[in-house]
């Protein structure tokens, strides 16, 4: 077996350089293959990746950013078919844009030992508006099938010579083949910051390259003579700056459970302009520092310009804070306020869109327009405010210097030398209890001088969660009872988004699925919008999937439907760290009746595991008294993020703990 996939592995290998990557140019070879041979998991693969990306002069537009991509992609089954569908985002600001042109792009399927080819056609495209800052041209494919390769090409030229987009070498899917190439003259310096595990380096060269100049000189004549017209043509010889990456068989980077984005670890190279020296000119830095980018962002009249302006709160904030003298007091309805006075509107932004006083007065804002202007508010009420950068957990962790790293803002107030962290996007988020998008690493505190600190964004309180579980066996194999939860910090604030977010008959409905068909009854949720206390949430329930019947005894898991079923880590290793999120602890207190005529044969052994350094640790405990059964289970997890070090032991403990949990108690009938 050994031999013959190595025979297989060398087979695709040497068809990998045998073949032919010219646009149009696919085979019967590549249609024909079944699975990646390397990882026949993957649902797709990439047979060819090129991208160039070069900063090229054009007469009356100056320099500019042309990228070219063209990409080969064969799709094994249906699970592949999402890569059938390009969405290409595009820079823009108030007077420039970036472009697409030339695009072509074709389906290829095998029909009858033929090459059929379907091209895409305008139907197949749309461009959307994604937001101020982008708009997105996205294509799909024609005529998709098990076994298609798909194939496009297309240029993007945009005028934005600082923003390089990232050289992506690493997919969720595996790379056969990949290229990539930046380029730029002599009077760029770009700097070069890479990520991933993937061993990478550059070839670097340096060609020549040239600029043709032409004008035009008008020249009167004396007399009568007629206005004469000189042509001139001039060339500028410089050098290139020529980078090229070429790998093979670049394995997929799959994402695994609890991990805050994916594209953290993997695999690029980023090029962030650093200056620009032009002949007989001085050298004109970029944002090359942290602190420089945040005092550009600082400077702009949308972010810290913002920050000044009171005169449209500034009655009703005294009102409000009439008769409050505590700190804490007036910041909670501070908070209260912009999140009752300003709806957010879906979008990201660090920035004000269209202002915070109109923000005010229309009650809808992005990001921007509301947590800038409840900082402003704690500014006003004479509190140590100042706005806090942040990049979402989708936008991922800013590594590099970059404007484009960070893409949300949020709130922080210091009060006897601790910062409270707010954002009042969320209507159910509290003091100190962020959404989850925003719980990304660190983020950087703005303050009024432009200067910049950085802030630990995960929560340090651990959210609680106490399951009170009291249940009866019934003689048919079904069981009854009643359940009651409550819930704080955040996981409090997730489940008042989703509950309050649908009618309740729905949110019932749900609740019974999730548990194995289930009857609810006398459901009550108590302080679903009282953000001062617990959660609760309480109901009876019936069900028959939770206990087997087998001759003179009685089978169950001591947690019924509510233990952990599955190990949620798989892999045997793993280089990127664990995140939960936040830190948190779930108890549970069960009480089970023991069923007239029948005594206790076995219970699980109780138990308690630790992680290493404190990182969490779970308690199991079970005994039986009289004619009931007592269950106390405590799971916790003290970190938000567990570094990979710990992965192993990580693994291994919820093996213990799923184990455990799948235990049975098993009764028999009393021989009196």
């Amino acid at each position: 077996m050994k031999k013959l996939m190595l025979v297989c592995i060398l087979l695709n290998l040497q068809f990998v350089i045998a073949q032919n990557f010219n646009f149009g140019k696919v085979s019967k070879e590549e249609l024909k293959e079944r699975f990646n041979v390397a990882d026949s998991s993957a649902s797709a693969s990439y047979l060819y990746k090129y991208r160039k990306t070069s900063v090229e002069y054009f007469e009356n537009e100056g320099f500019q950013l042309i990228t070219e991509v063209h990409e080969r992609i064969k799709l094994y089954n249906k699970d592949g078919f999402e890569y059938a569908t390009k969405k290409i985002n595009l820079y823009k600001d108030a007077r420039k844009r970036e472009k697409v042109s030339e695009l072509k792009a074709y389906t290829y399927n095998l029909v009858d030992d033929k090459i059929e080819d379907s091209k895409l056609k305008g139907d197949g495209e749309f461009d959307i508006e994604l937001s101020q800052y982008y708009n997105q041209k996205t294509f799909t494919m024609p005529n998709v099938k098990e076994g298609s390769v798909i194939e496009y090409k297309y240029k993007v030229k945009s005028p934005f010579v600082s923003i390089v987009d990232e050289f992506k070498l690493q997919h969720s899917i595996p790379v056969k083949k990949l290229i990539a190439i930046f380029m730029s003259p002599e009077y760029f310096n770009y700097k070069l910051n890479m990520k991933g595990f993937l061993p990478i380096s550059a070839k670097q060269e340096v060609i020549a390259g040239d600029i043709n100049f032409h004008t035009k000189t008008r020249s009167s004549g004396s007399g009568f003579s007629s206005v004469k017209t000189n042509f001139n043509t001039s060339k500028l010889r410089f050098d290139i700056n020529k980078n090229s990456y070429e790998l093979t068989d670049v394995p997929a980077l799959k994402n695994e459970p609890y991990v805050n984005n994916i594209d953290n670890y993997r695999s690029c190279v980023k090029y962030e302009l650093s200056f620009t020296k032009f002949p007989n000119s001085i050298l004109e830095h970029y944002s090359t520092t942290w602190e420089d980018v945040v005092k550009t962002i600082y400077k702009r009249p949308e972010f810290g310009g913002e920050l000044n302006r009171t005169g449209y709160y500034q009655k009703d904030l005294d009102a409000l804070l009439t008769d409050s003298t505590d700190p804490l007091e007036k910041i909670a309805k501070i908070f209260d306020k912009v999140k009752s006075q300003v709806k957010w509107n879906g979008y990201y932004g660090k920035y004000a869109t269209n202002g915070v006083r109109q923000a005010y007065k229309e009650r809808t804002g992005n990001v921007g327009d509301i947590n800038l202007m409840l900082t402003s508010m704690l500014r006003s009420a004479g509190f140590n405010s100042n706005p806090i950068l942040v990049s979402t957990r989708d936008n991922g962790i800013p590594v590099f210097p970059t404007r484009e790293g960070y893409n949300y803002v949020i709130s922080g107030v210091v009060v006897d030398n601790d910062t409270i962290l707010l954002d009042a996007t969320n209507t159910y988020s509290s003091l100190n209890v962020l959404p989850l998008r925003a719980l990304n690493w660190e983020g950087r505190m703005v303050n009024k001088d432009g200067s910049s600190v950085m802030v630990d964004l995960y929560p340090k309180n651990i959210a609680q969660e106490t399951v009170y579980l009291n249940v009866g066996l019934g003689k048919n194999g079904d069981i009854e009872g009643m359940i009651r939860r409550t819930k704080t910090g955040h996981d409090a604030m997730g489940y008042r988004k989703q509950f309050n977010s649908e009618k309740e008959d729905v949110y019932i409905e749900k609740l019974e699925n999730k548990y194995g068909e289930m009857m609810v009854s006398d459901f009550e949720v108590k302080n679903n919008v009282d953000l001062a206390h617990p959660v609760m949430e309480s109901y009876k329930f019936v069900t028959e999937n939770h206990m087997e019947m087998i001759g003179d005894r009685i089978y169950f898991s001591p947690m019924f439907f509510l233990g952990t079923k599955e190990n949620p880590f798989k892999l045997e290793k793993r280089e990127f760290p664990v995140d939960f999120g936040y830190p948190s602890s779930t108890k549970y207190r069960i009480g089970i009746a023991i069923p007239e005529g029948y005594i206790v044969e076995s219970l699980p052994e109780s138990t308690r595991l630790k992680l290493p350094d404190e990182l969490g640790s779970f308690l199991f405990n079970v005994a039986a008294q009289s004619n009931q059964i007592n269950v106390l289970v405590n799971t916790r997890v003290n970190q938000s993020v567990i570094a990979p070090l710990y992965y192993s032991a990580l693994r291994e403990y919820f093996k213990l703990v799923v184990d455990k949990m799948s235990e049975k108690i098993v009764l028999t009938k009393s021989k009196e």
